[in-house]
C-alpha cells in the first residue's frame, strides 16, 4: 500500500502520552499488549465492534451514547494534528485518504455532504462521549462525538494472535471505522440502533450484524477507490481478505470456546465478511452495500 506520499489529516487527536508510537515495521504501541485468557479473547472480537465495545467487557449496551457523554478531560487531551511518529503518519494519512474518497463520493451516490470525524489515538484508556474507552474493547466508532477510537497496539495484537498484519489489512480496520460513520451519517445507523433497543437478543444481534457488514462492504468501496489511484495492489487485497477472514465470528468463536452459535453471531462469519467487502470493492457503490434489503447475508 502507497501511503508514505500522502498527505496528513488534520483530524487526529493524538492522546497517547510521550509522543506516540515507534517503529511501524516493529508495530508499535506503548503497551505491552492485551494480557492473557479472557482479556485476549475480548480484544481480538472487539477489534472489528464499531458502535458497541463494552457489550463485551461489561454488558452495558454502548450504542447511542448510553452511559452518559464524557467530554476528553484536560488530562486525555493531547495534541491536535497530523502526529510526527510512523504509525501515527500512517494513520493521518489513511485517514486522509478516507476523506478525500468520501467527500467526493458521498455527496455523488448519497446526496449528502461529507464531515470528517476526528480519530482519536490512545494508550490503555481514554474518555469519549460513549463512556470510557479501553484498549481491549478494539478499535471503535462513538456515535454522539463522531470519533473513531484506536489503540495501536491493537494492530500488534492482530499481528501476534491472528498470525496476520500488514499497512493494508490496518487501514482496512480504519476504513471499516469510518464506515460506521458513514452509516451514522446517512441516517442508517441511528434507525438501526433503534430498532435494535426494541428487538429480542437474537434479532439484536442479527442486526448488528448486518450493520458490521454494511462498514465492511464500505471500507471495500474506499478501497475501490484508493485502488483506482494506483494506493494499491491484488497483494493489499488479498492482505485485508485474509483480515477479514480471521475476525470471521465463526473463527473467534471456534478459537474461544471450540464451538460456534451462529444465533450470537454479532459482526457475521468469515465467509460473509469477505464476502461483502469484495462487494463494495468491486463495485465501488453504495447502493451495493444494502445488507439490510440483502436477503442472504
Amino acid at each position: 500500500m502507497q501511503w508514505e506520499d500522502y498527505r496528513q489529516s488534520e483530524n487526529v487527536e493524538d492522546r497517547r502520552g510521550g509522543g506516540g508510537g515507534g517503529d511501524f515495521a516493529g508495530v508499535p504501541g506503548g503497551r505491552g499488549g492485551l494480557g492473557i485468557g479472557t482479556m485476549v479473547v475480548l480484544g481480538l472480537v472487539g477489534w472489528a465492534l464499531g458502535i458497541d465495545p463494552r457489550l463485551l467487557i461489561g454488558g452495558a449496551e454502548l450504542i447511542g451514547g448510553i452511559g452518559g457523554r464524557q467530554e476528553p478531560t484536560q488530562e486525555t487531551r493531547r495534541s491536535a494534528g497530523p502526529p510526527a511518529d510512523e504509525m501515527g503518519r500512517f494513520v493521518s494519512a489513511v485517514l486522509a485518504q478516507n476523506e478525500d474518497v468520501w467527500s467526493k463520493l458521498l455527496p455523488q451516490q448519497a446526496n449528502k455532504r461529507y464531515e470528517q470525524p476526528r480519530l482519536v489515538l490512545f494508550n490503555r484508556t481514554t474518555s469519549s462521549a460513549c463512556g470510557r474507552a479501553q484498549s481491549a474493547m478494539g478499535p471503535f466508532y462513538c456515535p454522539p462525538d463522531k470519533r473513531v477510537y484506536l489503540d495501536t497496539s491493537f494492530f500488534q495484537e492482530m499481528q501476534r494472535k491472528l498470525g496476520g498484519g500488514g499497512d493494508f489489512a490496518y487501514a482496512y480496520v480504519i476504513g471499516h471505522e469510518v464506515g460506521h460513520h458513514i452509516q451514522n451519517l446517512i441516517g442508517i445507523l441511528p434507525k438501526a440502533n433503534e430498532l435494535r433497543e426494541r428487538s429480542d437478543e437474537r434479532r439484536s444481534n442479527e442486526i448488528s450484524v448486518r450493520i458490521e457488514l454494511q462498514a465492511d462492504c464500505f471500507a471495500g468501496v474506499w478501497a475501490h477507490n484508493i485502488q483506482a489511484m494506483g494506493r494499491i495492489d491484488q497483494s493489499d487485497v488479498e492482505e485485508a481478505m485474509r483480515t477479514a477472514a480471521a475476525i470471521g465470528d465463526d473463527m473467534l468463536q471456534k478459537a474461544s470456546r471450540g464451538e460456534v452459535v451462529p444465533d450470537s453471531f454479532t459482526h457475521g462469519s468469515s465467509a460473509q465478511r469477505q464476502r461483502w467487502f469484495n462487494t463494495g470493492l468491486k463495485s465501488g457503490s453504495m447502493q451495493s452495500c444494502d445488507t439490510f434489503k440483502a436477503q442472504q447475508l
